[in-house]
């Protein structure tokens, strides 16, 4: 069978070029150290906190800190017009000039594709931005730049020629030495040269022609490079790791059950059932290197809205964090946040390691706020339940918790003919924060109600997302909500006046960053959310990041296909 997938083909580096052993440039060993002066992977280290211990900026300083420089010109595709333009500004209230900077830094093209779907025009920058020795290495769909920190002058543009595929947001590159790893959502591990944009090599990491797309940022681990591959129709989810010198595929693991005997298949009608169950890894997870367990969430199961052909069980191991042993690839543990899922409620969010005391004794912990809008805690050694609770407001879909903390689905609130009343997603993928000197899991929330119909009960039409049509939806508004993750209980929340923001930035300065969706770069008070300062830079489409330069703090944003990044004047 087609679908029982991925075997050879995954085994061969295409364009593998010779090559001595990495040395130099950013050892992984690094990554294990707190967030501080680079930013070298997704979430800044590899707690998932996105917690900096830079405090130039402060609550005290927040008050004088302008716009250093905006860079713009960020085109997908081959051609030159407008690539690298940058300006300098100095302005306290965000202003400045454009500086006509660029336009001649080199373009590095590959692809197996013939460049006819690739998206032209400007980019759309929505993933982590890695900086890391006087360099930000930022990304779009296809596309991958080296940008000089200081100034936001374009370096050099890696352009992939695609051929097709799924084209959601980019989520970024991991570093390993002197090579950026990075996904494309035609299927392809790129390993390029960081210093020039060459590409060493392309592997094939998943089967295009059932559908898979690839677009999150490959995580670097040791001698590891981690990759996860999406897919919104029937296939299994998996996770991967890949040698970083040679593109040699070191172990996957599947989200569900693919062999008779398998863990979880007793909660699938029948093997056939669970190899086309889905769940999906969708971003990067976290990493506790005292258990050398690398944790993530999972995606929906298939069909999304239906339980014909998915029987009665809870559909293991979707919607749920799982721990792997980064050595081995298996799975230590698991947790399922929404056992049963009905309404695509990925539970695939960054989750974030956390050291608190439960009860007066040490725990070590990993939390997550899932998109079906409840909040877990569990026991990041063990998986074992800590605490959990409702988070979002609008949240309608369960009738309670069972022993384990866990939603019980409610079943007036699965989609049907007639048209039920039901909670959207109160998150999704823009990452969440945790501030070290609060104790406190910040989410970018936004919820919603509306009406799901269910317009085809046969699992062969309504595979992956189909079988449903939404109506009369009514937006509840968006928010950056507080979460107590010792107990699951929301602190407070502010109300934003946008869509809602793209991703969360706690700092030591005492000082939580976030787009609020309406056009405006703004300082909350980590505390009680209190405003504390904003810049009208226009609606910032990743989540903030801070760095250290030449003594100088910077906060940097992407704004669809700019660069904004800010300093004390």
């Amino acid at each position: 069978m087609k679908r029982t997938l991925l075997l050879a083909f995954l085994l061969t580096p295409v364009a593998l070029i010779a090559q001595a052993p990495a040395t130099g440039g950013l050892d992984p060993a690094t990554l294990l150290k707190s967030l501080g002066e680079s930013w070298p992977t997704y979430s800044g280290d590899y707690t998932g906190r996105r917690y900096s211990a830079l405090a130039q900026i402060n609550q005290s300083t927040i008050k004088n800190v302008g716009l250093a420089w905006l860079s713009r010109g960020f085109v997908q595709g081959s051609g030159p017009t407008g690539r690298g333009t940058a300006g300098r500004g100095g302005a306290p209230d965000g202003g400045g000039g454009f500086g006509g900077r660029g336009g001649g830094e080199p373009l590095i093209v590959g692809g197996e594709g013939s460049g006819d779907f690739n998206s032209g025009g400007p980019a759309q920058i929505r993933g982590s931005i890695l900086m890391v020795d006087g360099t930000l290495y930022a990304t779009s769909p296809d596309n991958l730049w080296a940008v000089d920190a200081r100034d936001g002058t374009i370096l050099w543009q890696y352009y992939w020629k695609t051929r097709g595929g799924t084209h959601t947001g980019h989520r970024g590159v991991g570093l390993w030495h002197n090579y950026l790893f990075m996904e494309t959502h035609d299927d392809y591990l790129l390993k390029i040269d960081a210093r020039t944009g060459k590409e060493v090599w392309h592997v094939p990491m998943a089967s295009f022609e059932e559908q898979y797309f690839s677009s999150t940022a490959p995580m670097i681990i040791g001698d590891h490079v981690i990759v996860g591959t999406g897919n919104d129709l029937d296939e299994p989810g998996f996770l991967q790791s890949y040698d970083p010198e040679t593109g040699k595929r070191q172990w996957i693991v599947y989200t569900v059950p693919m062999n008779p005997g398998d863990p979880g298949l007793d909660t699938w009608p029948s093997l056939e059932a669970a190899r086309h169950g889905g769940g999906p890894p969708w971003v990067p997870g976290a990493y506790d290197p005292e258990t050398h367990l690398y944790i993530f969430g999972t995606g929906n199961p298939t069909p999304a809205y239906t339980p014909a052909g998915r029987g009665v069980g809870v559909g293991l191991f979707t919607c749920s964090l799982v721990a792997v042993n980064v050595d081995t690839g298996k799975m230590a543990w698991y947790y399922q946040t929404s056992p049963r899922d009905m309404h695509d409620f990925d539970s695939a969010q960054t989750p974030i390691l956390i050291d608190a005391r439960i009860n007066g004794r040490p725990r070590k912990l990993v939390s997550t706020g899932a998109r079906n809008g409840y909040f877990f805690t569990v026991d990041r050694v063990t998986g074992q339940y800590v605490a959990s609770g409702k988070y979002s407001p609008a949240a309608n879909f369960a009738s309670g918790l069972d022993e384990q903390g866990r939603p019980k689905l409610n079943p007036e609130k699965v989609a049907t003919i007639g048209g039920a009343i039901v909670s959207g997603s109160a998150t999704n993928w823009p990452p969440p924060a945790y501030s070290l000197d609060t104790g406190l899991f910040y989410i970018p929330e936004s919820n919603g109600l509306a009406i799901r119909y269910l317009i085809d009960e046969d699992p062969r039409g309504s595979m992956g997302l189909g079988g449903t049509e939404i109506g009369g939806g009514v937006s509840m508004g968006a928010s950056i909500t507080a979460v107590n993750p010792a107990t699951a209980s929301v602190v407070w929340r502010h109300e934003l006046p946008g869509g809602g923001p793209t991703g969360l930035l706690t700092t030591a300065g005492r000082l939580l960053f976030a787009g609020d969706g309406a056009g405006n770069f703004a300082a909350y008070d980590p505390a009680n959310g209190t405003p504390l300062w904003h810049s009208r830079v226009g609606t910032v489409t990743n989540a903030p990041e801070t760095y250290m330069l030449d003594g100088k703090q910077y906060l940097l944003v992407a704004v669809g296909d700019m660069l904004a990044a800010f300093v004390l004047q």
